[in-house]
């Protein structure tokens, strides 16, 4: 009976030693493996690992896409407007033991990180305007800020850790220096540019009076190009008519000389004849009116036909 609680103390710290044996990676995890401050090893496959119980210790780094939102800053254009971003960067930890030693973890990254992206921010959109700021080419202006970003990170020396000595400073600053923080910026995004409250009335109201220019500008030019296509409107019509009416001319001249010469033709094969149709149709035009009165002596030559004979 006396060796029964050393029994179930000797099983209880084989427990604790084999459960501090023992830890899991998950798939979206990497784990590196430290002794006593030294990184032995970097863990980036998922499953039950194993480790020396009680001086190894394990830090685990997220594998996905990480995310943080840099705090609004004013910033000055190319054209010098001033305005307030708040950007957003995406990274993924490329190097775990790199990102251990420079920055510890995550929130270390945050604030470290920081003073580079706008830095980046700063010298990227202080060669664009404010217009090309907002329109499609902020594309391009953000993929230069990324781009920035990861050369000054891939640089960046890491800063002494609270109770750090010097040489242990010095020795952490020669193992950054090459290597910087042992991410890499995937993407950086600007989720807002708004113009500071004090000056955003005036700069809508003075950009209101430039558009509100330009559409004047599109107007005149517009009623400009209406009285070009008017005017040479205007001029095709009167030369289409114009040249109508000469061919109506010639034709009603041609017609009229055809039917002269029909009628001399006709006049000259039976001359009773053709002066008798022509004494019907001056009847049929002078007396087929109603309302027409002639006062005529017998013996009018114009009233030869109507004569009983």
């Amino acid at each position: 009976m006396p060796r029964s609680p050393l029994i179930f103390i000797v099983l209880f710290a084989v427990l604790i030693t084999i459960i501090n044996s023992l830890y899991v990676v998950n798939q979206t995890e990497q784990a590196l493996v430290t002794q006593f401050g030294e990184i032995k090893r970097v863990v980036d496959t998922p499953g039950l690992k194993l480790k020396k119980p009680f001086i190894e210790n394990v830090a685990f780094f997220d594998k996905r896409l990480l995310d943080f939102n840099a705090p609004p800053i004013e910033m000055i254009t190319e054209d010098r407007e001033r305005i307030v971003v708040d950007a957003y960067v995406k990274y993924r930890i490329s190097d775990p033991k790199q990102f251990y030693k420079s920055v510890r973890t995550e929130e270390g990254l945050r604030s470290r990180f920081n003073n580079i992206l706008i830095s980046a921010l700063r010298r990227e959109i202080g060669s664009v305007s404010l217009r090309e700021l907002l329109s499609g080419e902020r594309q391009s202006t953000m993929q230069s800020v990324r781009d920035e970003a990861n050369r000054k990170a891939s640089r960046e020396a890491v800063e002494a850790a609270p109770g750090e000595t010097a040489e242990q400073e010095a020795a952490a600053e020669r193992a950054a220096a090459s290597r910087g923080f042992g991410i890499e910026v995937v993407d950086v995004r600007i989720m807002r540019a708004d113009l500071p409250p004090e000056i955003s009335q005036s700069t809508f109201k003075r950009m209101q009076a430039e558009l509100a220019e330009e559409a004047q500008k599109f107007r005149s030019q517009g009623e400009e190009e209406s009285i070009k296509i008017r005017s040479s409107a205007d001029r095709e019509r009167t030369e289409i008519l114009a040249e109508a009416e000469r061919k109506a001319q010639i034709i009603r001249g041609e017609g009229d000389g055809e039917a002269g010469r029909i009628y001399a033709s006709a006049f000259s094969r039976d001359p009773v004849f053709f002066d008798f149709y022509r004494s019907m149709q001056a009847y049929r035009e002078t007396l087929g009116k109603s309302d027409t009165t002639l006062v005529l002596s017998p013996d009018n030559e114009f009233l030869r036909y109507l004569e009983k004979r």
